[in-house]
């Protein structure tokens, strides 16, 4: 009897130390699947090298990611690098905790969605990005939530149907652009214009 004991002992153990070897080897597999390693420095220790494009952190290209707090010590910015260039997901907040952009990178270049908020947490601005260009739909708002632009882009020039609307819902640009001309109406009313999704009155245009 004691000896069966043992024996389930024994394997009880066994099983334990099987199970603990296992989680370290998938930790250890996430660790190596992950291109961008755990470390965290001071955006402002970064250097980058402009002939080459890279960013250097003591004199090594950087794989990590770089942050940066305002002085209330909330977070800034974070910043993903691998191999010394931009890499990933990349987000700034308003020093409320806000989030004010959310990117993406690839070799420095943005890459996939873009999206940019005011500090009421509203949306201002939504696009895609491919190789560092718009790419499709680029939509604008106001900060309170009206749609100010809308634009078509293919490789970050604009194609087709571009539109922009006052804050009250007043249709302001509505033109289509084809082989790098504009067909339709640039300026709905000429006393106003669009500037940081802000309307200015235009005295002399």
């Amino acid at each position: 009897m004691k000896l069966i004991l043992k024996l389930f002992l024994i394997l009880i153990a066994s099983s334990g130390v099987s199970c603990e070897n296992s989680s370290e080897s998938k930790a250890n597999k996430t660790n190596k699947d992950s291109t961008i390693a755990n470390v965290f420095v001071d955006r402002d220790s970064l250097v980058l090298n402009g002939n080459e494009g890279n960013w250097y952190y003591k004199g090594l290209v950087f794989t990590g990611y770089a942050v940066k707090y305002y002085p209330n010590d909330s977070l800034q910015q974070k910043v993903g690098f691998y191999m010394g260039k931009k890499k990933g997901i990349a987000k700034v907040w308003f020093p409320n905790g806000v989030l004010k952009i959310e990117s993406h990178y690839d070799q420095n270049k943005l890459v996939d969605s873009y999206k940019a908020w005011w500090e009421n947490g509203v949306l201002a601005s939504k696009a895609n990005y491919v190789n560092g260009k718009v790419q499709g739909s680029e939509k604008k708002w106001y900060k309170t939530g009206e749609l100010a632009k809308s634009r078509n882009l293919i490789d970050g020039k604009e194609v087709g149907l571009q539109q922009a609307w006052l804050k009250n819902g007043k249709l302001y640009v509505n033109y289509e652009a084809k082989n790098g001309r504009i067909f339709g109406m640039r300026r709905a009313n000429s006393c106003y214009k669009l500037e940081n999704e802000e309307v200015i009155l235009v005295k002399n245009l």
